[in-house]
């Protein structure tokens, strides 16, 4: 039986499925190596030069402008980690714990195992009256340093060793704060 030819038009559709697949597979693997970890990028360049001014105007008590100098650094490159950790300190200094806390989540999202953030989020969850959580903090930091006593370490335990044993209250632990205004009208005479 003789073999019939096939049309380009045929052939066009007998293997467009099959090229294009391949054409997928090919891309995938040449931008990605499957397993490998992700490599690391460089912070960028005006980031570190945002963050180390910000670093001067901080060490001087320019605090407000070194928070713009932080969040400049920030925004030329969102993972710049010391700039989420000056921030962070700059928060704790003018007495906002709560801020602290989520600036060096931030960190530690991009770093998870920083000693210098988890070490300063543990103190401000002090702060905060968060003893349970800041003793988490301070276990892994602990095994991470080891044997050796590293200094994150010494600042976490004297912190809570400061705090004594108070614990941070639920918002339905606190007893409601009445100021008659919140009273119904019969219950006020």
């Amino acid at each position: 039986m003789p073999r019939q030819r096939l049309t380009t038009w045929e052939t066009i559709m007998r293997f467009t499925p099959a090229a294009m697949a391949a054409a997928v597979i090919i891309s995938t693997m040449s931008t990605s190596s499957i397993g490998a970890p992700p490599q690391q990028v460089a912070i960028s360049a005006l980031s570190l030069d945002m963050q180390r001014e910000a670093e001067r105007l901080q060490a001087e008590g320019k605090l407000d402008e070194a928070t713009g100098y932080f969040e400049t650094a920030l925004l030329a490159d969102p993972r710049n980690i010391n700039a989420y950790i000056g921030l962070a300190q700059i928060a704790q200094v003018q007495s906002l714990p709560g801020k602290a806390i989520r600036l060096y989540r931030e960190a530690l999202e991009l770093e998870p195992d920083n000693r210098v953030a988890l070490a300063g989020q543990g103190i401000a969850l002090v702060e905060r009256g968060a003893i349970e959580r800041a003793r988490l903090n301070l276990a892994r930091l602990q095994a991470m340093c080891g044997a050796t006593r590293c200094d994150e370490v010494t600042r976490l335990s004297a912190a809570l060793a400061n705090a004594g044993p108070r614990t941070a209250m639920r918002a339905e632990e606190r007893a409601p704060q009445s100021d008659g205004a919140s009273t119904p009208p019969a219950e006020r005479n």
